[in-house]
Formats: structure tokens, sequence, C-alpha cells
């Protein structure tokens, strides 16, 4: 009995020191906020949509075709998921520039033309030949092979420009800026961001630069850059040689241009002279022009044709037709009858910087003339740009920002089919100008009109000076290279209204 006792004892105890399970209180599902993605900056939808539509190699950027990114139908049934998802990609960027360079394909290896600006107006004026400059064109080069002098060599000046007015001639050489040697560490501060200095000019003698106690001093003024820099007539053993010098495809001077063949066409020019060696493009219709005054006014002619991307192709087709991507020789600028010369042989003057529109006119005329061309290859450009401003659904510029775009949307072919020619168009006769023995452009001495001149006499040896001690001298750069738009061909806004998305 005692021991049920103290068995029963224990067994209280234990019962009283066992652990009871904790209730489990019901789980309540976490409040989520639905994450909202907000719209991004008209200026960054801007870019991308420009991009994705216009941009020749859009089918080579991932975040131009990624699906995700793609503007639907307010209908559509994932609508939502792809305005969020590119919204939260543009909402990345904070600098439309940025934005833009990113969607270039291969940039500065393939594409090295396409560029956007703050202000449209810029590339305005680049278009009209507008620019705050000094008038006068030149090439830096090292002084030898060892030093880190550069000297500047004066091309060609603009008539009535400061650099005109204050006595600057081609062939002339300058070697400091406000008193200051120029270098290649130096010359960017002092000589391109200057609006105002004073060039001090030196000359070689003995295969020395010396002093010559000249000077020029000369404020940046707004001026247009009047291409048509020169046309003469040369009297070739009684044939007449038309000669011109052209530095631009600008359309702003089409009249003027078809002008000066005018005069040709009263002068009997049965050849011709055609000097591109610093034109590095421009207009593709003014290229269409200055072909017709060439060679003919026969409007079912094929002058080029031009390639588009896989999204302006069919809209193109559909909107204007499959003669569209054909540009033909033609017989009017607007209303005003072209003056053509109807010719069979043409020289070309050219060099590394004759560009985009120069190498459209001379690869679109080489199926049907007696084509030859003098100087170095030229600089290899055949693919043209669109100017893209931001409209409204409305059709009115959009007064937010002023960003506007230049990127490539275009690639063109002549008659037969060539182009990428990549490494430029190789010249019949190589050769290049001597910057130490400068004759002024016109001058029938001067090498490279002299060589083509030399070549209608049918002389096979050419006549050349005999080099200066600068012509081997190394480059440095061109003014055009520090100019942005310098080697652009541009195909006319209004050839392509803005698509409707």
């Amino acid at each position: 009995m005692l021991w049920s006792l103290v068995v029963l004892a224990t067994l209280a105890q234990c019962r009283k020191e066992a652990v009871l399970p904790t209730p489990v209180d019901p789980v309540v599902p976490p409040v989520i906020t639905p994450v909202v993605i907000p719209d991004a900056s008209e200026v960054n939808t801007f870019v991308w949509s420009g991009m994705h539509d216009y941009y020749l190699w859009n089918d080579k950027v991932p975040n131009l075709t990624n699906t995700y990114y793609q503007i639907l139908t307010t209908t559509s049934s994932n609508y939502k998921r792809n305005k969020d998802s590119l919204n939260f990609y543009l909402n990345k960027y904070t600098d439309p520039s940025k934005l833009f360079n990113d969607l270039l394909y291969q940039y500065k290896v393939v594409d090295k033309w396409s560029f956007i600006v703050s202000d449209y107006t810029i590339i305005d004026n680049w278009i009209a030949g507008i620019s705050k400059t000094m008038g006068y064109d030149f090439q830096l080069y090292y002084l030898n092979s060892t030093s880190s002098d550069i000297i500047g060599v004066v091309r060609y000046v603009l008539k009535g420009s400061p650099a005109d007015l204050a006595g600057v001639q081609r062939g002339d050489i300058f070697t400091k800026v406000d008193g200051v040697q120029l270098t290649d560490a130096n010359y960017t501060a002092n000589l391109i961001n200057k609006e105002s200095f004073t060039l001090t000019f030196a000359k070689v003698v003995n295969g020395v630069i010396t002093p010559t106690g000249k000077t020029a001093t000369m404020t940046a003024v707004q001026l247009q850059e009047d291409p048509v820099f020169l046309s003469k007539v040369i009297d070739v053993n009684g044939s007449k040689v038309g000669y011109l010098v052209y530095n631009g495809f600008t359309s702003d001077f089409d009249l003027e241009l078809n002008t000066a063949f005018q005069q040709f066409k009263t002068a009997g020019v049965s050849k011709f002279i055609l000097d591109l060696r610093y034109n590095g493009g421009g207009s593709v219709q003014t290229a269409i022009y200055l072909a017709s005054m060439i060679y003919t006014t026969n409007t079912a002619t094929l002058f080029t044709k031009s390639v588009y991307n896989g999204i302006l192709t069919p809209y193109i087709t559909t909107t204007y037709g499959a003669s569209f991507f054909n540009s033909n020789f033609t017989d009017k600028i607007n209303t005003t009858a072209i003056n053509t010369l109807n010719l069979k042989d043409i020289y070309f003057i050219v060099s590394g910087e004759t560009a985009s529109a120069s190498e459209l006119l001379i690869n679109g005329l080489k199926p049907y003339m007696n084509v030859k061309s003098i100087g170095t290859n030229t600089y290899g450009k055949y693919v043209a740009s669109l100017t893209l401003k931001d409209y409204d659904a409305n059709n009115n510029l959009v007064t937010t920002h002023k960003y506007a775009m230049q990127p490539i949307v275009a690639k063109y072919a002549n008659s037969l089919g060539v182009s990428d020619f990549v490494t430029g168009l190789t010249p019949d006769i190589t050769l290049k100008e001597d910057i130490g023995n400068m004759l002024q452009l016109g001058d029938e001495n001067e090498t490279l009109l002299k060589a083509a001149l030399d070549n209608i006499r049918g002389l096979k040896s050419l006549s050349l000076a005999t080099p200066s001690s600068l012509a081997k001298s190394r480059s440095l750069i061109a003014k055009k290279d520090l100019v942005q738009f310098s080697r652009d061909m541009y195909v006319d806004p209004r050839k392509l209204t803005k698509r409707n998305r």
C-alpha cells in the first residue's frame, strides 16, 4: 500500500511537470503593395522609339529588339507588362545621350557617325552650313617625327571672313597661337576652343621652319559657308574643261550650283574636273541634283538605290511604294530646270576627307561615265542619317526638351549594286597634296589640278614640282575632323514623315 502511494505521487508529479503544446496563431498573409513603374521621361521615350523605328542596325541591338520592350496596343493582353518593362529600362537613364549611345551598334567601331544633340538648332545650322568660325580651313601636322610641336597649314579661306580680312591665305603656315608654340597637348585649348586669338606665321627655308614676322588677329563670327568655292573654265588643247571646287553638299546652295553649271554649259565645257578633296558630304538630294547636272536629266535612269531596316521597309513600301528606294536622275530643283552638261568624261580630285555624299556621287556616276580620280583613298562611308525631332500626336514639335538625333538610317548602292566600300574608293592616280608647296586652288600648276589636266592632255608622266621638305610630314588632325558632322550624309527629312505608332 505504501509502495502504491509512492507510485501515485510520482505519477502525479510527472503530470504536473509535463509541457503542454503552445497554441499556434493563425497565419495572416502580408499586405503586398503593387509596384508602380513611373512613365519614362518624354525625351527618353523619344530616343528609344526613334532608334527602334528608324535605326539601320536596329535588329543588331538587343535593347531595341527585346520583345518585352515593344509597345503594344492598349487592348493587348500584355500591354501593361510591356509598357512597364520598357519604362523600367528607360528610367535607368538620367542622361538621354548615354541612352542613345548605348543603343548604337558597335559604337565607334561600326557606327562611327550617329549622334544626338541637346538643342536641335545645332543640327539645323549644320545642315544650312552655318557655324561660328573665323572662316579658314586648316590641317595640323607634327613638325618632325620626334617632336610634340605641331604646325598648322591653311587649306582655304572663305571670302569676306575674319581670316580673309586678316590676310590669311591658302598655304600659310602657322606655328603659334597668342605667342605660344602649338603642341599636341595644347592645340585644343589654345586653337580649337578659343573664339579670338592671334596666329604667328612661318615659312620653310632649306627645310627649316623660319618665322616670317606675319601675324593675324581674328575673332570668330557666325557664317554660312558657300560650298561653291570656285568655278572656272580652262582651255586644254582647244577643249573647254570645267573646274569646280565644291566643299559641301549644302541644299541651301543648290540653285547657285545650278547657276555655275549654266555658265559651264554656255562656255561649251566638254570635260569636267570636280574637286572634292575637302568635301565631307551632306544632302543626298543635292548629290542627285549634281549628278544630273553632270550626266543627264533623264528621269527614267537610276542613279542610286537605298536600303532601310526591317521596320521602315514595309512601312515605306506601303506608304510611298517600292519606287521610293530608287533615286533616279532628275530634271528639276523644285520648279527650276537643271542645267546639264551631258558629259561622258569626269575627273574627281579626292582625299581621305572625301566622304559620304561625295562618295555617293562618284559611285553613282561610275556605271555611266568614264570616271577617273586623282588623290588618295576616299573616306569610306556609304550610309546616311536622318534628323529626328520629337513631335506629339498632332505632329507639333514638343516643348519640354530640344533634343534631336541624327542616327544612321539607310545605306546606298549604285545602279550595279556596288556599296559597302568600307576602305573608301581607290583613286586611279595616287597623289598627295604637298603642304609645303600649296598653290592657290584653281592655279593650273597646283599639284592635284595639274595632274588632272596632264591626264586630259594625254601625258603619261606627271610634270610635278619636287616635293617640299614638308611633303612627308605626319598629319595630326584636320579642322573638319573636329566637327561632329563633317563626314555625314543625310536624307531629306521631308522624304520620310513621322511614323504613327
